[in-house]
């Protein structure tokens, strides 16, 4: 053991052999201090967690799908004739019903052409008149040999000729009759009609000139497109027997529009693509959802809950229980390790979410403790102490009122 005292002696020559001395002695008593051992560290408090219990319901597993109302018909009203549009006759973007008038075109040159054809079919009427009686009267005169038979085929070829004349002019009559029609554009449906595209006065080309769309509103489409795993899985479902399907063969989805979380809206599927896009890998997919109300429009982001199977018991456990590691759930379960009870980690097959309860496929048992508290500091096998999370109150599962 060093020691930290030191004989002094003065030897002549050697004035400063005192503090020397001195100095070797404070350096001493330093490495003594230096050699003590530091107390270790207390044990880390245990992470008071609070635990739940898996349950199980009666779920149909459902593929959520994101897409976009569209009108179940669209129809551009375009004139059938040229002329000067006289009267525009309906409220933009309001209601109309089927034979509605909406456009008028100026008719007075159809009328005079309705009139000028119309006399062109009496003429032709009243010679093919005369001319059937001058052929009888000459049938008459070659029975009894008073008639060559060239003078005979020479009037009988003229009433040929003026029957044919007369079916030219009546035909032309009808167009001119249609297109004096054709000048009244009526509502071919009953619908919401849009903006008007051509105002009063401006010339309007026949078969081009758009003045303005109507769609029903009865009834409304929804868009969406369906991944191929899921195309696949469905089509091997379909094949067992085990897809969810109407008497008619039919499948309902659920449809959520952008401003609520629920899904209020019923749908039928009434058409599925004939191939998958190579570009995308996904097929598209049609529901129609009625609109008596006319709540919906064309455009509208919403989003389409596809049944996936039929219903089967399946494994749930709370949504905020649920972390990530690269992509890849998992969820802290409580157990029992070297006599501690610790926090470990299990990767799950997660399914659709349900009232904010997650599916879970695969990975947990229902005896399974699922840590639903403070995973934020939790670390891989930490020491935990846990307690079961209570049941909410009526008060806690209200909820509060927004200001």
């Amino acid at each position: 053991m060093l020691s930290s005292s030191c004989h002094v002696e003065r030897m002549p020559g050697h004035p400063f052999s005192l503090g020397v001395c001195l100095l070797v002695g404070c350096l001493l008593a330093g490495l003594t201090g230096c050699q003590k051992t530091a107390p270790p560290p207390p044990p880390a408090k245990p992470l008071t967690v609070q635990f739940v219990l898996p349950e199980t319901r009666m779920i149909t597993e459902q593929e959520e799908f994101t897409g976009r109302t569209a009108a179940t018909e669209r129809v551009e009203l375009r004139a059938r004739v040229s002329g000067y549009l006289q009267v525009v006759d309906f409220p933009e973007g309001r209601l109309v019903q089927k034979g509605q008038v909406l456009f008028r075109i100026d008719d007075r040159p159809f009328r005079a052409e309705e009139k000028r054809t119309q006399a062109a079919v009496a003429q032709f009427e009243a010679r093919a008149r005369r001319l059937r009686g001058q052929e009888q009267r000459a049938r008459s005169l070659l029975e009894k040999r008073a008639m060559s038979q060239e003078e005979y085929e020479a009037v009988q070829y003229e009433l040929t000729e003026a029957e044919a004349s007369l079916e030219s002019a009546l035909a032309a009559h009808e167009t001119a009759r249609l297109n004096l029609e054709f000048t009244t554009i009526t509502a071919p449906l009953t619908g919401r009609i849009g903006q008007r595209q051509v105002d009063v006065g401006n010339l309007v080309v026949q078969d081009q000139t758009l003045l303005a769309t109507i769609i029903p509103v009865e009834k409304v489409n929804v868009l969406f497109d369906m991944d191929e795993r899921t195309v696949l899985r469905l089509r091997r479902l379909q094949q067992a027997g085990e897809l969810q399907e109407t008497a008619e063969g039919a499948i309902h989805v659920q449809v959520a529009l952008a401003d609520s979380d629920q899904f209020t809206l019923q749908g039928v599927v009434d058409f599925q693509d004939n191939q998958v896009d190579p570009a995308t890998g996904t097929q598209r997919m049609r529901a129609v959802i009625e609109n008596s109300d006319g709540l919906l429009s064309p455009g509208l982001f919403v989003r389409i809950r596809y049944p996936v199977g039929t219903a089967r018991e399946s494994l749930l456990i709370p949504e905020e229980c649920l972390a990530s590691d690269q992509g890849r759930p998992f969820v802290f379960v409580v157990q029992q390790q070297d006599g501690q009870v610790v926090a470990a980690a299990r990767y799950i097959e997660t399914g659709p979410l349900e009232g904010g309860m997650r599916v879970i496929r695969d990975g947990l048992t229902l005896q399974d403790q699922v840590i639903a508290t403070g995973l934020q500091r939790l670390r891989r096998n930490a020491q935990i102490k846990a307690q079961p999370r209570p049941e909410p109150s009526n008060v806690d599962k209200a909820t509060p009122a927004s200001n």
